[in-house]
Formats: C-alpha cells, sequence, structure tokens
C-alpha cells in the first residue's frame, strides 16, 4: 500500500447530500439482521479491503455490544475457527469474502447457495445491502485515508 501526503477530499463536507444519502442507506442496511453477525460482516469486509476506520469502528461496535474478544480476532481466519461461529454466521462470512473480492470469481453459485441454504429470501437480500454497504464505506475509508482512532462506540 503506498501512502501519500497528498491531501484528500472529505466527502462528508464537499458532498453532504451523498454523504448523507450513503448514512441513511447504512441506517437500513442492517434491519433484521442480528447485530452480533452484522458486525462480524463488516469486520470481515473492512479487514479484506484494508479500511483501517471501519475496521476500528466496527470492532469496537462488537466489543461495546458484547461480543468476545476471541471471536473479533479469529475472524480473519474464520474458516480455521468454525466452532466459534454459528452456521448462519460462516455463511455470512462466506457471502461477505465473495461480494467484497467480486472482480476475483465473481460470487460463484457454490458459494452464493451456502448463504441461500442459511437465509430466507428477505434476509438473504438484506444481508446483501448489508455487505454492498459496508464495501461503500471502505471505499470512503480507503480513498479519503479516514484516519482510525477517532471513534468511540455509541
Amino acid at each position: 500500500m503506498s501512502t501519500t501526503t497528498v491531501r484528500r477530499v472529505k466527502i462528508a463536507t464537499h458532498a453532504p447530500e451523498f454523504y448523507q444519502a450513503l448514512v441513511a442507506l447504512d441506517e437500513v442496511s442492517a434491519l433484521g439482521i442480528d447485530p452480533k453477525l452484522a458486525h462480524l460482516v463488516r469486520i470481515r469486509a473492512s479487514q479484506l479491503n484494508g479500511c483501517a476506520y471501519c475496521l476500528d469502528m466496527h470492532t469496537l461496535d462488537a466489543r461495546h455490544e458484547g461480543d468476545t474478544e476471541q471471536r473479533l480476532n479469529l475472524v480473519a481466519t474464520w474458516r480455521e475457527a468454525r466452532k466459534f461461529y454459528t452456521e448462519q454466521e460462516q455463511a455470512a462470512l462466506e457471502l461477505t469474502e465473495a461480494m467484497t473480492l467480486i472482480s476475483v470469481d465473481h460470487v460463484p453459485d457454490d458459494k452464493y447457495q451456502i448463504a441461500a441454504d442459511a437465509f430466507d429470501e428477505k434476509e438473504l437480500a438484506q444481508l446483501m445491502g448489508l455487505i454492498i454497504m459496508i464495501n461503500a464505506w471502505n471505499r470512503v475509508g480507503v480513498t479519503c485515508r479516514i484516519e482510525p482512532g477517532h471513534y468511540s462506540p455509541s
């Protein structure tokens, strides 16, 4: 990863309508999804995208809401630590990886099917929206170089 000293535009400041639209989408992106599962999805996508700000935010939120250090520490290697995650969480993490790395395999049928078997259609659509949303936020965080360390859970 290259770093730069070039000043980056703040989307919230210079495109406030767009930023507020992202916030509004974010507010509905996890409706009906278990909060622990939603945090795991956001954490895993942020790990894959290298978004330090979002990773900091969502691990803090997950801890604040009672998830364990062990689960949070192992999420990057969830396949080797399956006993710490429910089948539904594993299916969500599988889909998160496929959708986040969409340019690699274009969400293969077998990975999609794992999620389709674990969630009903409404839940699956909502999960896909959540994954799309965190990927959008990761792109904002990485592109604008938003620094971690300033967020605190509400």
